[in-house]
């Protein structure tokens, strides 16, 4: 995926620690973490006690589950279960809003990781709590925005953002080389003379271990690189044709199903 910096730099072993046990001490439902970052990070593989509402008020991120991945722009959050293997890369600069939720406070919430729409009220609901002290007051304002923030999540609608991951070896080549080269307009049977399978076979793979069609899952491929490119400031045309639309309508069209708005409106949201 393109981005400002290229150059992750990566989590240390005792920032892995902390983000793996923190808030286990603290006597209350919701423990936040605000964090800055100027470059691009990576934690690799790691897990909470607590499940994580990850939420950027500026910059894009990525995270990556053994079911898949899923590309977050601002303005959105992704839910993470508790003890949920994950691997987070931030795109470039960004500003992370964290709110840490005890199991047993998360009932009804998402139980699969999954990217969230964030409206207005969650937002500053959000900007709020991360101006508490980690044992806030009881009884009062305080403990009420977290009851809040609780009840909000549960009201939010899931961004249809996931690339689901196949695991066979044939479609784990087919779908690096599409990453690297989304434009790549390869039919399935080209590919399969490349990999050495039928297309057939290829196609009964696909939806088997993605639930999704080969062109479904390249379109969504496409999708999510979209818009890790517009965020960095890309203009629709070029990401249309680097994305491998043939024309800006027809990117946009795309857009506009599966989101249910065009870039531009899409990403006016964030402000």
């Amino acid at each position: 995926m393109m981005t400002k910096n290229n150059e992750k730099e990566t989590f240390s072993a005792s920032e892995i620690d902390e983000l793996i046990h923190y808030g286990r001490d603290v006597p209350r439902p919701i423990v936040t973490r605000p964090n800055d970052y100027t470059t691009s990070r990576r934690t690799g593989l790691h897990w909470h006690v607590r499940a994580q509402l990850l939420y950027a008020s500026q910059g894009v991120m990525k995270v990556s589950t053994a079911r898949g991945s899923w590309v977050v722009v601002p303005q959105r959050a992704v839910w993470i279960p508790a003890t949920e293997r994950h691997d987070l890369e931030t795109l470039g600069p960004i500003s992370l809003r964290s709110l840490f939720i005890q199991p047993d406070a998360a009932q009804g919430l998402p139980a699969e990781c999954c990217v969230v729409n964030v409206s207005p009220l969650l937002r500053e609901l959000i900007a709020a709590a991360c101006e508490l002290p980690k044992t806030y007051g009881l009884g009062g304002r305080e403990e009420h925005i977290m009851v809040l923030i609780l009840d909000e999540i549960r009201a939010v609608s899931v961004a249809p953002l996931h690339l689901p991951e196949p695991t066979d070896p044939r479609l784990v080549r087919i779908g690096a080389a599409i990453r690297e080269r989304p434009a790549d307009n390869r039919s399935l049977a080209a590919w399969g003379r490349t990999i050495g399978a039928s297309s057939r076979t290829l196609a009964r793979l696909f939806v088997a271990e993605t639930g999704l069609t080969f062109r479904q899952w390249q379109q969504q491929a496409r999708l999510l690189e979209s818009l890790v490119r517009l965020a960095d400031g890309q203009s629709v045309t070029t990401v249309a044709m680097e994305v491998g639309y043939e024309s800006t309508s027809a990117f946009i069209a795309m857009f506009r199903r599966v989101l249910g708005t065009t870039p531009k409106k899409y990403f006016a949201l964030e402000s």
